[in-house]
C-alpha cells in the first residue's frame, strides 16, 4: 500500500512540474540567467510550493508520524559543513547547466528521453560515485 501511495505522489508530483514547466531547460535557464533575458515565473512554482510543503510538514511533526503510520525523518541537523557547501554547489552547477534538478530531470525522462536521458544517467554515475568516495 506504502509503494501504491508513493507511486501515486511521484506521479502527482510529477505532473505538477510538468504543468509548472520545470521539465524545459530553456524555461528554468531563463530563470537562472538574470542578466539576459531572465523568466522569473518559476517564483510563483516555488512561491506556492514552499507553503504547502511547511502546511504538510507542521501538521506531521504535530501528529509525530506520516499520515500512512510512517516515522518522520530526523531533520534536525544545522550544521554548514563542507560536505554541504560542496553538494550545494555541485547541485546548482547541474542545475544550471543541464537545466534539470533530479525531480524534473525523472519526470522528463517520458517527454524528453535523449535530453533527459543524459542527464539523468549523469546523475545516477554521481550518486554511485559519491557513495564509492564516502565508502572508502
Amino acid at each position: 500500500m506504502i509503494r501504491l501511495f508513493a507511486l501515486l505522489m511521484g506521479a502527482l508530483f510529477g505532473a505538477g512540474l510538468y504543468v509548472a514547466g520545470m521539465t524545459d531547460p530553456a524555461k528554468v535557464q531563463s530563470f537562472l540567467d538574470i542578466t539576459g533575458h531572465w523568466d522569473p515565473s518559476l517564483i510563483f512554482v516555488m512561491g506556492a510550493g514552499i507553503p504547502v510543503a511547511a502546511m504538510g510538514y507542521w501538521l506531521m511533526r504535530s501528529r509525530g508520524e506520516t499520515l500512512l503510520h510512517q516515522p518522520l525523518l530526523d531533520l534536525t541537523a544545522s550544521a554548514i559543513d563542507r560536505p554541504l557547501v560542496m553538494g550545494s554547489v555541485l547541485f546548482g552547477l547541474g542545475w544550471g547547466l543541464g537545466g534539470f534538478c533530479p525531480g524534473p530531470g525523472l519526470a522528463s525522462l517520458l517527454l524528453q528521453p535523449t535530453t533527459a536521458g543524459m542527464f539523468v544517467l549523469a546523475m545516477v554515475v554521481g550518486m554511485l560515485g559519491h557513495d564509492r568516495l564516502i565508502k572508502s
